[in-house]
């Protein structure tokens, strides 16, 4: 299966039957050899985890058409983990790249990171190409959700970045109703040095590396992708789960959204990073309700973004009443490439039993 093609299947039905055991982690350079020999962290936990050293990146440029923005940013080469189904594949550093190049794209008006997840690049100098590819959708900590891939970029010089963003696949609620329902073309135009990017540091982490935690989000000069604390979420029936280091906090609304059926209720699950609040997108979710020992609910979740609430899981089920019993099942983990910190986290993750408030 093509990468974007799986990442289109974002709902249950298209990855709750993906299978497969937890990918082996190795100790691996962090970059390429002539960059550096940082490696990443024996022997670590299943778990968020303090990196080995973190990258200084710098920002290229920014650009927009109607609602869309997007900014910019590179830094050296380094690896990453992609996800299939349960599995981990360590994306190598092949000796022609030259930078990791990042894409945060969100609504000019709300200011709210968009979780598309069909983004492709391509990068010209003088005309021509020297670069496409897919882009993919990732997480970092310092950066949170973005799009990225290692590029091989020819020489110093002026460059433009065409970007290629597909349409929003999940439900659009609040002020995001009616938009972004197709896709556009952004292009930026930067500089790039070989200097300028030579130049770019990093700082070990001798003393906290492979310890539980994160390294806090960067100030980027633009929207990052943090969700609204369990007290700053717009919402009431509030109750809260943990797995495979994940955090969840289910939730319903005053005010119905648009695409649930009158009569019915809306029950959300914000799924996040610990520590820093980052969303875990492409997730097969399932819940079943109870209420008095009786099955009210039994059903899949589907994607939604509301600038207040933040991108969410979200089903519409015929009543919620405090006290019910929630069972979450995660079908597929977050189907989202890891930077360093994140590949072995969210990928085993167990039920979780949550009673109503």
């Amino acid at each position: 299966m093509q990468r974007r093609d799986f990442l289109r299947a974002t709902s249950v039905a298209g990855i709750a039957g993906l299978a497969g055991c937890t990918g082996m982690f190795e100790t691996q350079s962090a970059r390429s050899a002539g960059q550096g020999s940082f490696t990443t962290v024996a022997n670590r936990k299943n778990a968020v985890y303090y990196p080995t050293h973190k990258d200084e990146m710098t920002m290229l440029g920014m650009g927009g058409k109607g609602r869309y923005k997007v900014g910019l940013m590179y830094s050296l080469p380094h690896t990453f983990w992609n996800i299939s189904g349960r599995n981990t594949n360590r994306a190598k550093v092949g000796e022609e790249v030259t930078a990791h190049f990042m894409a945060t794209i969100w609504d000019k008006q709300t200011e709210t990171v968009l979780p598309t997840a069909n983004v492709s690049a391509e990068l010209l100098k003088d005309g021509e190409t020297v670069d496409s590819r897919q882009l993919w959708p990732m997480l970092s900590q310092n950066m949170g959700y973005h799009f990225g891939d290692n590029v091989n970029l020819d020489g110093d010089g002026k460059y433009t970045a065409k970007l290629d963003i597909g349409a929003m696949q999940a439900k659009r609620m609040g002020e995001l109703q009616g938009a972004f329902g197709e896709g556009t073309t952004l292009e930026v135009e930067f500089d790039h040095s070989r200097k300028k990017l030579g130049d770019l540091g990093y700082t070990n982490l001798p003393d906290k590396q492979g310890k539980a935690g994160a390294i806090s989000p960067m100030d980027m000069k633009m929207p990052i992708s943090q969700l609204p604390t369990k007290k700053d979420l717009p919402a009431t029936g509030l109750a809260a789960g943990a797995s495979g280091d994940a955090k969840f906090l289910a939730f319903t609304t005053e005010e119905n959204p648009h695409f649930v059926a009158d009569g019915k209720s809306y029950l959300g699950v914000s799924a996040r990073t610990p520590y820093n609040r980052y969303p875990l997108p492409f997730m097969g979710l399932a819940a079943t309700l109870k209420r008095d020992g009786e099955t009210v609910f039994d059903g899949d979740f589907s994607t939604a973004m509301d600038p207040e609430l933040g991108y969410h899981y979200g089903v519409g089920v015929d009543s919620l009443k405090s006290g019910d019993q929630l069972t979450l099942t995660v079908n597929a983990p977050p189907q989202v490439a890891r930077h360093e910190g994140y590949e072995t986290a969210f990928l085993q993750m167990s039920k979780m039993e949550m009673e109503l408030a």
